[in-house]
């Protein structure tokens, strides 16, 4: 009785993490930052559903409203290991506190100003003509001040009030000045809008770099450098460069950071995230994890089977791999070392599942969205088309854990330490969320209102289960929306710069070219140079900002070559995705070495060849659109089918497993006839599958004690 009862708690899946370095509050503070975050959530869904505004004055306060949240809830550095006692405000932080908040203060008194006089045609130009340059000194101090002073005593530091209050100073600028900015930005530029936006673009970088490290805070600099610096550089580098008052003004416009990007952090993202927080919120998600642990549990190596369907389904509504790998890999990482997996393969295969969660309809990480959004094509077509290699992804995955559990000789898990299924199949109906989102989405119900659906079918069918949603449930998930949506909403914005850049230089047409060079002598070298941009691009960048970049950079010179857009689009978001678990830069394999207690490069290096397929199914696409759900439905039949057995033999070839082990020779054999059916074509089909069966019955001939499973590493 009591196994059965720790069975049914076993496998709750873990809440969405904190950044690492989100601060543990105490008393008012803790409960003004609960108060922003409800308020931030709801003013979204209200706006999404209710109460429509301008699209500019939106995305502003969108970025404005997640800035200010996120100084108050993110620390420059951890707060870990800090004495809890001391005052406040040491003695060497005296000037540059009264510094900042002289500056910052009389910017924001302008701003305040600027609304209060409006009605008297107060001239702007005056009273935002002197705010601009104290903004940006009192933001560059703040910003000093959190690299070289620690917060005490779990407060929110005194250069974070600061910076939360500079960023509703760039949003009040903006918003006051905004038929004016429409119509001048990047042209026309006056001094105070680059000085707004020089500070605005320092709020994003740091809190960018808060929330996502140094990687795409690094990426992003460059970019901006590259704007100055563009007379200076040689061959497609170069360009006639820009003076720093277009190039800032025009940065902060909807070609830049209130562009695409943005446009869907402010809807998707934060609606879908929404989402997934009342499934977790109420329970919901923790029983896809158990249904899948009542299904898998007890197949050899099945924590491992669990991690790859539990990570991909919570996956598709995370946003972020590495979030992901923590949230559900705390649960299955231990349970897969104790059947038997290495530490670095169950951080691995957790890495691995968690990031294919990235490409799986119909949510995929929010990237689907971004797609839309930049390609015009429908949402509805875009999942579908996705289907079929997201299902090749996650079935190579399988494979590879099944090849190596039947290996290492492991063992499932015991039917006391799992969920019982009769009882779970009769809280079928906690699939209705889903279900009803799909149904939606198919209806011809837009994105915005098959989110809400979905959002509003988890809060109803919680009541119908033990862990019934009251309002206190409500305000918690509202609250946990905006604090798994700040890193996102930095990103997106960050991004945003990234894309205005490419777009202002033109570099990415430079780009477009140089593979049109490329493919005069091989369009697989050029889809191969593609294929190394974007996962360059994409390393130690979250999912949606990597292939925002990618897609700006190399897609349009892929659709030159002559592929269509949805197969370009899909090219660059694959590899994207995927750079995640590519060494040497491997966030989600790095998370996941963190809790197995492995070496990270070598957690990286085995992610990588669980992810194998991924890097070869985009060449699979390409090659064959019918895996796009494009063409007749025999051909696409056949390829699904043939493509199938071509990762079911990849797989066997990359863990050296089928059927038995394998020597060399014929693992070399196994690989070719993978490829060979991967491929698509007819002839080619053929052959893979003469030399796959030709291989499975000399298998079968070989002695019994040539296919036995090794030892396994742990104790069954």
């Amino acid at each position: 009785m009591q196994d059965q009862k720790n069975s049914e708690v076993l496998v709750q899946a873990a809440d969405e993490p904190p950044p690492s370095n989100e601060r543990k509050l105490e008393g008012w503070q803790k409960l003004l930052l609960a108060v922003l975050c409800i308020g931030y959530a709801t003013f979204h869904l209200m706006v999404l559903n209710v109460f429509p505004i301008e699209t500019w004055s939106f995305r502003i306060m969108h970025i404005a409203g997640a800035l200010a949240i996120g100084y108050l809830l993110v620390a420059a550095w951890t707060t870990d290991g800090l004495d809890g006692n001391g005052t406040w405000i040491r003695p060497i932080e005296y000037p540059p506190l009264l510094i900042a908040l002289g500056l910052g203060g009389y910017s924001f008194f302008c701003v305040v100003y600027a609304f209060v006089a409006a009605d008297e045609m107060m001239p702007d130009p005056w009273i935002f003509g002197t705010s601009g340059w104290p903004l940006v000194l009192s933001t560059v101090v703040a910003i000093g001040a959190g690299w070289l002073f620690k917060p005490r005593d779990h407060r929110i530091g005194w250069y974070d009030w600061i910076l939360a209050i500079n960023s509703l100073s760039v949003a009040g600028y903006l918003l006051f000045n905004l038929a004016a900015l429409q119509f001048r930005a990047g042209v026309m530029p006056i001094p105070s809008d680059m000085l707004f936006s020089i500070a605005g673009v320092l709020l994003i970088l740091e809190l960018t770099r808060r929330v996502a490290g140094m990687a795409l805070l690094v990426i992003a600099g460059l970019f901006i450098v590259y704007t100055f610096a563009g007379p200076y550089l040689p061959g497609i580098l170069n360009h006639d460069g820009y003076r720093m008052d277009r190039f800032f003004s025009y940065i902060y416009t909807d070609s830049g950071i209130l562009g695409p990007t943005t446009a869907v952090s402010s809807t998707y993202i934060i609606l879908f995230i929404a989402f997934g927080a009342f499934l977790q919120i109420s329970k919901v998600g923790d029983y896809f994890v158990n249904f899948a642990f009542a299904i898998a549990g007890r197949a050899r190596g099945g924590p491992a089977k669990v991690a790859v369907f539990a990570s991909g389904l919570m996956g598709m509504i995370n946003g972020t791999s590495a979030g992901n790998v923590v949230a559900t890999g705390s649960l299955t990482i231990p349970l897969m070392k104790r059947v038997g997996y290495r530490p670095q393969s169950a951080g691995a295969i957790e890495a691995a599942a968690s990031t294919g969660g990235q490409i799986m309809p119909p949510v995929m990480g929010a990237g689907a969205f971004i797609m839309a959004e930049i390609t015009g094509i429908p949402y509805t077509e875009l999942i579908v088309a996705a289907l079929i290699p997201a299902c090749l992804y996650f079935m190579s995955v399988f494979f590879m854990v099944d090849f190596e559990a039947a290996k290492m000789g492991m063992r499932g898990m015991r039917q006391d330490e799992l969920p019982v299924l009769s009882k779970l199949m009769k809280q079928i109906y906690l699939f209705l969320p889903i279900i009803i989102l799909i149904g939606a989405l198919y209806m011809g119900y837009s994105v915005i209102r098959a989110g809400t659906l979905g959002l509003v079918s988890a809060l109803v069918v919680s009541w119908l289960s033990p862990n019934k949603m009251g309002p206190i449930g409500v305000l918690r998930a509202l609250e946990a929306t905006t604090k798994m949506s700040i890193q996102l909403i930095a990103v997106c914005a960050c991004a945003g710069i990234i894309v205005g850049v490419i777009g202002l230089t033109g570099v990415g047409l430079r780009f477009s070219s140089l593979l049109l060079d490329i493919a005069d002598k091989s369009q697989l070298i050029a889809l191969f140079f593609a294929m190394v941009i974007s996962i360059v691009l994409g390393m130690g960048m979250p999912t949606t900002a990597a292939y925002a970049v990618a897609a700006s950079v190399v897609a349009p010179g892929l659709i030159q070559l002559g592929i269509p857009p949805l197969v370009a689009h899909f090219f660059v978001f694959y590899y994207a995705v995927i750079s995640a678990i590519t060494p040497p830069v491997a966030l989600a394999a790095y998370a996941g070495g963190a809790i197995a207690g492995a070496d990270p490069m070598k957690t990286s290096v085995t992610a990588f060849k669980l992810g194998l397929a991924a890097f070869i199914v985009p060449y699979m696409f390409f090659y064959s659109h019918g895996l796009l759900m494009e063409g007749e439905w025999h051909v696409i039949l056949r390829n699904a089918a043939t493509a199938t057995v071509g990762v079911y033999m990849l797989s066997g070839a990359v863990m050296n497993w089928f059927h038995g082990r394998l020597p060399m020779l014929m693992r070399v054999v196994l690989f070719i006839a993978a490829l060979m059916l991967i491929s698509g074509g007819f002839v080619t089909d053929i052959v893979g599958i003469v030399m796959g069966a030709a291989l499975f019955f000399w298998q079968k001939t070989r002695k019994p004690s040539e296919k036995a499973p090794l030892k396994a590493d742990a104790e069954a």
